[in-house]
């Protein structure tokens, strides 16, 4: 536990896209001629197409997203105990796929409530484990790190860990944190540094702030 791992930069590792936004609002109706290219959707052409996308996904097929998306996703996945039903699950889905994670992995109940998700569950990669045990068995067949984001005795601060390129990041239930077995089962233990009088950050911010070290570490800029 609390081991360290060698920075590396992901060599498929791509730029993000413009943070500038020109249709946040979403588009009306296709101006003009419609575009021949099977990535485009004729009924979204016609109708205007409001959905929360990015510029260059306007008017796509959700299956040509998906598919757009396969090409460049980073090679990190996520992980979060799903014990309590813990309504953080959503915005930690979004957030992964604000930055193209591999695929997230529900561990426990099967159902999540996914309105925290804004729907971006459509285009992410989401998989699902009975128990701890039968996750840990997926990571170590898919030789990926398990690294767990919990602020417990001996872990190592995020500021100072070097995330292996290509892991799995374990998230634990609000309030609680992560079970003693995910714990135990966890190849290395990171906690984000607080400064302030809360004994811990919300999980689905907690995640966002994970990926995004992630990010800083393996993405070119």
């Amino acid at each position: 536990m609390s081991e360290q791992f060698p920075a590396e930069e992901h060599p498929d590792a791509v730029a993000p896209a413009s943070s500038v936004e020109l249709s946040a609002g979403g588009v009306g109706p296709w101006p003009g001629e419609h575009p021949d290219d099977p990535r485009y959707d004729p009924e979204l052409l016609a109708a205007g197409d409001t959905r929360n996308v990015i510029d260059r996904y306007r008017y796509w097929r959700m299956e040509a997203i998906v598919a757009d998306l396969d090409e460049h996703r980073h090679p990190f996945h996520v992980a979060i105990e799903n014990w309590q039903h813990d309504l953080n699950i959503g915005s930690i889905v979004r957030s992964a796929n604000a930055f193209a994670a591999d695929t997230v992995h529900i561990i426990g109940r099967r159902r999540w409530n996914k309105r925290g998700a804004m729907v971006t569950d459509r285009y992410q990669h989401v998989s699902n484990h009975p128990d701890v045990a039968a996750f840990v068995a997926f990571a170590r067949d898919a030789a990926l790190p398990i690294i767990a984001i919990d602020n417990v005795p001996g872990s190592v601060i995020i500021e100072t860990f070097a995330f292996p390129t290509r892991c799995v990041l374990l998230f634990g239930q609000e309030g609680p944190g992560l079970t003693a077995e995910a714990l135990a089962a966890a190849d290395a233990v990171v906690e984000i540094s607080q400064f302030g009088s809360t004994r811990s950050l919300n999980a689905s911010a907690a995640a966002a702030v994970a990926m995004h070290a992630w990010i800083q570490q393996h993405v070119r800029f």
